[in-house]
């Protein structure tokens, strides 16, 4: 069967919507042009399920895609598939290593969090009410930013003085705009400062999920331990997911309800809960729109008859599968805190289901609840059609997002 010439994704994702709309109308899975890269983008949610728990399917480039050495060399999102940790791992070697993290996010450590997050969250709304009635705040950079890196900061035991480095380096991760040689050099510079802290912390250990993985890749001497490459990868999968991705959950959470103030009226009157609005802004607007990459471990027939070659990279299109109408129906584009069944892939699914979503949930929730209980008559300071995205293809969130505060009408 003869393939479509591939869709090229926008790199700087300028128009997500339009883009899901289009790709789902070319087929359950379609192939892709990712800057350069050619994959299959998966954008329907019962076939990207089946994809997503298949042993047929790894994401482990290594040793199931035939041009990683080439691609790594030249692609710019080469990190995406060349870090060592528990996102690239594949059977027994993703098992062993998510055993290693998995302690950092168990109920009993979440709950634990709970009150330094609510403390977190109230000194930046102290901070945010001290703003001259009247004066735009980008929220942003005031909140949505904040918060997580604090609380990843916290868990991780990154020193304060350092957040703003791996920030402006986890955000160079995810934008898609980069050069290779730029990417490179951010690679390059993400791996000497996540190794500086490790030393930090080999030396002055403390009471922190850094401080733990040190000790367990030191003590371990049976092979079922960390070596130091995984070490340092595993430490940078945990400071970017749990910093960037709850970054933009809160942003358009927030942006959902300046712009929807029929939802906000229903939590408001509690006909509907925060919660409820932090899981229908994870299926409308997940923060991670496209995941690369997957690989055929062999041959995939799928059930339009398209061949998904052994060692073809796959792409998880998570925000088109969220807002698959054959999933939730000819509304799948409406935003509805009420809906009844707001499942969605926002964490992925299967084995690499996130770890830290709870985390992720908590903090959004407990943003969301403070915020609008002191600024009930916050508003959007410019029109919403003028916000900007970010410019990349794989995180979703605005540039920034300027709002009037005002704690009355």
């Amino acid at each position: 069967m003869s393939q479509p010439l591939p869709f090229v994704i926008d790199p700087t994702g300028a128009d997500r919507h339009a883009e899901y709309q289009a790709m789902r109308a070319r087929g359950p899975a379609t192939p892709v042009d990712i800057l350069g890269l050619r994959a299959w983008a998966v954008t329907d949610p019962a076939l990207l399920k089946s994809l997503l728990t298949s042993p047929d399917v790894s994401k482990n480039g290594r040793a199931h895609y035939p041009a990683f050495q080439q691609t790594t060399s030249t692609w710019p999102l080469a990190l995406w598939i060349e870090v060592q940790s528990m996102l690239t791992a594949y059977g027994a070697d993703h098992r062993r290593l998510r055993r290693m993290v998995a302690p950092a996010f168990s109920a009993r450590r979440i709950a634990e969090l709970r009150p330094t997050i609510q403390s977190l969250v109230a000194e930046l709304i102290d901070d945010l009410a001290a703003v001259p009635p009247g004066q735009v705040v980008d929220l942003r950079e005031r909140l949505a930013y904040p918060l997580p890196i604090a609380v990843i900061g916290h868990l991780m035991g990154v020193p304060e003085d350092q957040r703003d480095d791996f920030r402006q380096l986890v955000d160079n991760v995810f934008d898609s705009t980069l050069t290779p040689e730029q990417a490179k050099a951010n690679t390059a510079r993400l791996f000497e400062t996540t190794e500086q802290l490790i030393a930090t912390k080999r030396s002055d250990p403390g009471d922190d999920m850094t401080s733990l993985l040190i000790a367990a890749r030191d003590e371990e001497s049976d092979g079922t331990g960390l070596t130091d490459v995984e070490l340092r990868d595993t430490m940078i999968l945990m400071i970017n997911a749990g910093y960037e991705t709850t970054v933009n959950v809160i942003d358009q959470a927030v942006f959902a309800m300046l712009t929807s103030p029929d939802q906000l009226h229903l939590v408001r009157t509690g006909q509907a809960a925060w919660e409820d609005v932090v899981e229908e802004t994870l299926r409308a607007e997940p923060a991670i729109k496209y995941l690369p990459l997957r690989f055929a471990v062999t041959d995939i027939r799928l059930p339009d008859g398209q061949v998904i070659a052994a060692g073809d990279p796959i792409l998880a299109a998570y925000g088109a599968a969220n807002r698959h109408p054959g999933w939730h129906g000819p509304d799948a584009d409406t935003f509805d805190v009420t809906r009844k069944v707001k499942d969605h892939l926002a964490f992925g699914y299967g084995v690499h289901f996130c770890l830290g979503a709870p985390l992720a949930r908590l903090e959004v929730a407990e943003a969301l609840r403070q915020l609008f209980e002191r600024f009930p008559a916050m508003s959007l300071a410019v029109p919403a059609d003028t916000l900007r995205p970010v410019p990349t293809l794989i995180s979703n969130g605005h540039q920034e997002l300027p709002v009037r505060l005002r704690a009355v009408e």
